[in-house]
């Protein structure tokens, strides 16, 4: 067998990658090696050949970002940036998928330097990357000038049949067509395989047909072994005008003698047998986690990568120079961690302010965009859109600009996508630059849902806006009626759930969601009008915190605690148990993820243990008896709604200030 370490051969090169995958996952005994050994050879072409990055500075402004999808196959990511000089050294790898590791089982933002966003979920990191590609696309619009391009680089990806099956890549892979998203290039694994096997029984998808018709050009059919071809077609690639798929015919598990080409290699070791015959097969005599001094030379991308970052520095310098102020905006921007500029704080305190002193009824909705109407002129960094239902989740606002087809914007017309408009959110909130956020309806949250988890396990500060949050959207019935929705979105960890009750409320969880810097927050919103909750004082610094009393009379005999729209039955139910001789404490709840992060002695003072505790809201009770523990109630919904108008469905399932008001005193009676 010839050997292929002479003088750091582009072969010596990717058998590396493929000895480092496999040698991970036998030491961790878990993971996936087919993907990496696959692969391997367009990771060589593209790392070692195309890809402008700096490991010395993995968060360089204008470094090509890449994406690898196929998550799973983690350890061609791993190795990559090892071999690259990344801040990733040796032991890690030994240590890959083991307790505190910089090695998980999956990419994970954060954790490893040089990962660029989570990825395992299939067909999301495609769709980030479309996210990425896009705020390149519109910062390039918004900051270049002629002789002084700053924002000037590209989004790799690699991608699986599992990521092509998921119906996301449908939807993101569409728009990226659409918007013509010429920097954006994704390596298509087509090697036939999955876990169960041939894919031919159950994926004969035409694929590059189907990215033709998004509007990508395709490059069919390209050895993805050669390194030849795989370079003329990343060259071909980098002058296309819209996206590009590059579809790399490979063999899963290449240089494995009994297993390349095989389900079996896909997620399991090799088995000590049968890499030695792969190490015999690939020529490849050194011993596991170790790399030939040639090939690990040929891999440094650190003197190349600081030739690259420093020449886009120097040409940022002659930018600063012409442009000062755009510089120093697009630098602002570029970091994720920066406090809002004090134009935006005015602009929030100029819509809580007004908010507060309109004391309106007003739809929560409405209020929402009426705080938009404030702040977005303030916040060149904001990139609103829906998912087709601008005009009623009204995520629009005076002045705004439509990003539709090839065009460029600050408000984005996703379609009807939900899952991938909350994707490429993500995607555009990595790439740096804007503060993303959607809207869609409520109920069209669980199309979402896996995206939002992401967003949350990433902390990533953007904001998703649903509207139609309850029974209250009426005549639509109960496939649009949200029953479960507040409380399941509760459920994932790091997620701000704001049920605002008024427009105060609405305009206070807008300010504290784009004040977050560590996470993501979910904003619900009715379609109907609900009456100014506030008695005159100023409530913006307790809405902030989560939950906070709005009555409190004295000698207080119950608790009515509420969120949304129900807060108003609250407060009309303790008007009546107070005409009754009973006073009862209100308390608004429009956060109870905010809530549960404040002290102690706050929470204990706003839901007080002595007194019997009622919570209204119309949806899911089961979070709720938390809070009203075993002797208390909860007024609610536990199963699917109805068509009619909203008025009858709150009669119907006992959301009304009477029906409260009868659960209160019943309450009452039984603590006695």
């Amino acid at each position: 067998m010839k050997n292929t370490f002479s003088q750091g051969s582009r072969a010596a090169c990717a058998n590396a990658l493929r000895m480092l995958a496999i040698d991970a996952v036998q030491a961790a005994n878990s993971g996936h090696p087919g993907m990496p050994m696959g692969m391997a050879d367009i990771a060589e072409a593209l790392w070692r050949h195309h890809l402008r990055h700096d490991p010395s500075d993995p968060a360089w402004l204008d470094r090509d970002r890449f994406v690898l999808s196929n998550g799973h196959g983690s350890m061609l990511l791993y190795a990559l940036l090892h071999l690259s000089g990344y801040d990733l050294p040796m032991d890690e790898l030994k240590r890959f998928r083991q307790l505190h590791s910089r090695t998980p089982g999956h990419p994970e933002l954060g954790m490893t330097p040089g990962v660029e966003t989570t990825t395992g979920p299939l067909g999301q990191g495609i769709a980030n990357a479309v996210g990425m590609a896009l705020a390149e696309k519109l910062l390039a619009d918004e900051f270049n000038r002629p002789g002084h391009v700053v924002v000037d680089h590209r989004t790799y990806a690699f991608l699986g049949d599992g990521c092509l099956m998921e119906g996301i890549s449908h939807e993101a892979c569409s728009l990226a067509g659409t918007w013509q998203l010429s920097k954006l290039i994704a390596f298509y694994d087509d090697n036939g395989i999955s876990i169960d096997g041939d894919v031919k029984g159950w994926f004969g998808d035409d694929t590059p047909g189907r990215f033709e018709a998004y509007g990508w050009k395709v490059l069919r059919e390209v050895d993805g072994h050669d390194f030849d071809a795989l370079d003329r077609a990343i060259t071909q690639a980098h002058r296309a005008d819209r996206p590009v798929l590059i579809c790399c015919r490979t063999t899963i598990g290449k240089g494995s003698p009994n297993r390349a080409g095989t389900a079996k290699v896909h997620g399991e070791a090799l088995g000590h047998d049968e890499i030695a015959l792969t190490r015999a097969a690939l020529g490849w005599t050194a011993p596991p986690f170790e790399v030939p001094e040639d090939v690990r030379a040929a891999w440094s991308a650190s003197e190349r990568g600081a030739i690259l970052s420093g020449a886009w520095r120097q040409r940022f310098a002659e930018y600063a120079l012409a442009y000062p102020d755009l510089a120093r905006e697009l630098l602002r921007r570029h970091d994720r961690g920066a406090p809002l500029t004090a134009q935006t704080e005015e602009a929030l305190r100029l819509a809580c302010d007004k908010a507060e002193a309109r004391a309106a009824a007003i739809a929560t909705r409405k209020a929402s965009q009426d705080v938009l109407q404030e702040v977005a002129p303030a916040m060149p960094e904001l990139l609103g859109g829906s998912a087709d239902l601008t005009g009623s989740n009204l995520t629009d606002w005076r002045g705004h600009r439509p990003l539709k087809g090839a065009s460029t914007g600050n408000h984005v017309h996703y379609g009807v996508r939900e899952f991938g408009m909350a994707a490429i959110m993500n995607g555009a909130m990595l790439h740096g630059g804007y503060r993303p956020f959607g809207g869609t309806f409520l109920a069209f949250s669980d199309y979402a849902r896996n995206s939002v988890r992401m967003s949350a396990l990433m902390k990533l500060p953007v904001v998703h806006v649903y509207t139609h949050d309850s029974i209250g959207l009426g005549e639509d019935g109960p496939t649009h009626q949200p029953v479960e929705h507040a409380s399941s979105l509760r459920l994932i960890p790091g997620l701000d759930v704001w049920r605002p009750a008024d427009a105060t409320e609405t305009a206070v969880a807008w300010r504290e969601s784009l004040r977050r810097a560590d996470g993501p927050s979910c904003l619900l919103l009715t379609r109907q009008a609900l009456p100014h909750a506030g008695d005159g004082r100023s409530r913006q610094d307790d809405i902030a915190r989560g939950a906070y009393v709005l009555r409190r009379p004295a000698g207080e005999q119950l608790a009515l605690m509420a969120s949304g729209s129900e807060v108003g039955v609250a407060l009309a139910a303790a008007a009546q148990l107070a005409e009754a001789g009973i006073p009862a404490r209100v308390v608004s709840v429009p956060c109870l993820d905010v809530f549960e992060r404040q002290d102690a002695s706050w929470r204990r003072d706003v839901i007080p243990r002595h007194l019997p505790r009622l919570a209204i809201e119309a949806g899911s009770t089961g979070l709720w008896w938390r809070y009203v523990g075993e002797d208390g109630d909860v007024v609610g919904i536990d199963r699917f709604g109805e068509s009619a108008p909203a008025g009858d469905l709150f009669q119907l399932f006992g959301i009304t200030a009477d029906a409260v008001a009868t659960r209160a005193r019943a309450l009452l009676r039984s603590a006695a």
